[in-house]
């Protein structure tokens, strides 16, 4: 069974609400899944500025010599 998703900003929308009544037992897996991500990408927002500036000093080190 396929779940109709309309839009990418519905997305969340029908994870959270709409699947609960489709299928429950898929939906608790899903919010599980939400929750984790939520919980950790303030961690892996902080990794990717810390790789973009290590990128940009390590570019400008290469072009100054």
């Amino acid at each position: 069974m396929t779940i109709p998703f309309l839009y990418a900003t519905t997305i969340h929308k029908d994870v959270t609400e709409r699947m609960m009544q489709i299928n429950p037992a898929l939906a608790s897996q899903a919010r599980k899944i939400l929750d984790i991500n939520k919980s950790e990408r303030h961690i892996r927002g902080g990794m990717a500025t810390k790789e973009k500036y290590h990128q940009l000093h390590e570019h400008q080190a290469n072009t100054a010599i």
